[in-house]
């Protein structure tokens, strides 16, 4: 049991901008981002003992992160809609503002999925993890998992594809 408790110590180190991205894609903000860590990562060390060197660590914390979220959303009452907010760009470095623009777009386009939709593509697509690992993280069959890819990226493209028109 020791050892897990700190494995899982050593671990968090190493992924909190991992979890810190993903927070960020289910949230929608960074305060709220940064809340749902801090929550996780707390769930995670009292809990440290419940996880089994036999599973991903990071798989176990994304489930963590991802069910803290849900009981945020249930607590808040409601699912309100998220847009990237205005401070978004700020401190993005020297990319240039059409870097930005497309990274707030981007957010932008990701903050209007549904909930299941923008959880699946930020596993899949953002953080890199494999369908079989993003399903068992969200608790749902691989064929559900991959719809709901198919349905994110179609409406991204969607949403991203409509700005780009309108840029040109």
């Amino acid at each position: 049991m020791l050892d897990s408790d700190q494995r899982v110590k050593d671990g968090l180190g190493e992924l909190l901008p991992r979890l810190r991205r993903f927070a960020r894609a289910l949230a929608g903000n960074p305060h709220d981002a940064d809340d749902l860590v801090q929550t996780a990562v707390e769930r995670a060390l009292t809990r440290a003992s419940q996880w089994r060197p036999d599973m991903r660590l990071d798989a176990w914390l994304y489930g963590i992160v991802r069910n803290a979220w849900i009981d945020e959303v249930r607590s808040r009452g409601r699912v309100r809609q998220l847009f990237a907010p205005d401070e978004a760009g700020a401190n993005v470095g020297e990319s240039g503002i059409e870097a930005q623009f497309i990274r707030m777009s981007v957010e932008a386009a990701m903050a209007k999925l549904p909930e299941e939709q923008r959880s699946a593509v930020a596993l899949v697509l953002i953080e890199g993890l494999a369908y079989k690992e993003a399903a068992a993280v969200l608790e749902i069959p691989m064929g559900t998992l991959t719809s709901r890819l198919a349905r994110g990226r179609e409406a991204l493209q969607r949403m991203l594809g409509d700005e780009a028109k309108v840029e040109a």
